[in-house]
């Protein structure tokens, strides 16, 4: 009768061990569900604001991207100034500022 009795709490021993691994299997199984899942709700609520100066920038930034990059106005008329023979070269100016550009270049 003694071996039946220590039968049936091995037996119950095993079933609660079965239990319990199995329990433990399926907090496993959520913990990763809920890692897996998308971005919780929280993320939906998240915001973001540009400061004055970035819009400002923004606004710079895509006028430029619109932009030819130069003048054309001033283009013709420096066009027309040459063909008519009355553009003239500050060379005195002209010298300062290559000068001044290679000193910047080459310090």
């Amino acid at each position: 009768m003694v071996n039946q009795v220590n039968g049936q709490n091995q037996s119950t021993s095993v079933a609660n061990n079965v239990k319990q691994q199995k329990a433990e299997l399926q907090r496993n199984d959520a913990n990763n569900a809920s890692v897996k899942s998308p971005a919780s709700p929280k993320a939906a609520a998240d915001s973001v604001s540009l400061t004055p100066q970035a819009q400002q920038l923004k606004t710079v930034n895509e006028k430029a991207q619109q932009s030819s990059g130069f003048d054309d106005k001033k283009v013709e008329e420096l066009k027309k100034a040459i063909a008519e023979g009355k553009y003239q070269v500050d060379a005195e100016k002209l010298a300062k500022n290559i000068a001044a550009f290679e000193f910047e270049i080459y310090g």
